[in-house]
C-alpha cells in the first residue's frame, strides 16, 4: 500500500510541473515559482524512488502462491519499466530530431558545405532512442 501511494505521488509530482510549463506565458515571479516547484519535484522523485527501490527488497512470501504472485508482480513492473524507457526515449528522440532536422535543412539550404555537420547533429538526436532501447534490453535481461 505504501508503495502504491509513493508511486501515485511520483506520477502527480511529475505531471504538475509539466502542465505548468505548457500553455502558460511565464515571467518574473511565476517563472521562479515554477522553477522552485521543478526543483522540489526532482528532489521528491529522487527520494521516493530510492525508498521504493529499498523497500522492494523486503518482500517476504508466506506461501508458494504468494511467492508466485510477487514474482509475477516484479516481472510485470520490469516489463513496464522497459516499455517506459523505450517509449519515453523515443518521444524525446522525436522531439530532438524535429528541431535539429529542421535547423539542419535550413542550414544546408543556405550553405551546402555544412551538410556533414548537420547530419551528425541529427544522428546524435536519433541516438537518444537507441539509448532507451539499450536500457530496456538491460532491464529485460535482469528479469
Amino acid at each position: 500500500m505504501t508503495n502504491l501511494v509513493l508511486v501515485l505521488a511520483l506520477v502527480v509530482t511529475m505531471i504538475i510541473p509539466s502542465l505548468l510549463h505548457f500553455g502558460f506565458k511565464m515571467t518574473g515571479k511565476k517563472m521562479k515559482m515554477v522553477m522552485g516547484l521543478n526543483i522540489f519535484s526532482f528532489a521528491f522523485i529522487a527520494i521516493a524512488a530510492t525508498l521504493i527501490m529499498l523497500n522492494g527488497g523486503n518482500v517476504s512470501a508466506e506461501t508458494a502462491e504468494t511467492a508466485g504472485a510477487v514474482a509475477n508482480s516484479v516481472a510485470g513492473m520490469g516489463y513496464m519499466a522497459a516499455a517506459l524507457a523505450t517509449g519515453l526515449a523515443c518521444i524525446a528522440a522525436g522531439i530532438a530530431v524535429a528541431s535539429s532536422a529542421s535547423a539542419a535543412i535550413g542550414a544546408i539550404s543556405e550553405n551546402p558545405e555544412v551538410m556533414g555537420k548537420a547530419l551528425i547533429f541529427v544522428a546524435l538526436a536519433e541516438g537518444i532512442a537507441l539509448y532507451g532501447l539499450l536500457i530496456s534490453f538491460t532491464i529485460i535481461g535482469k528479469l
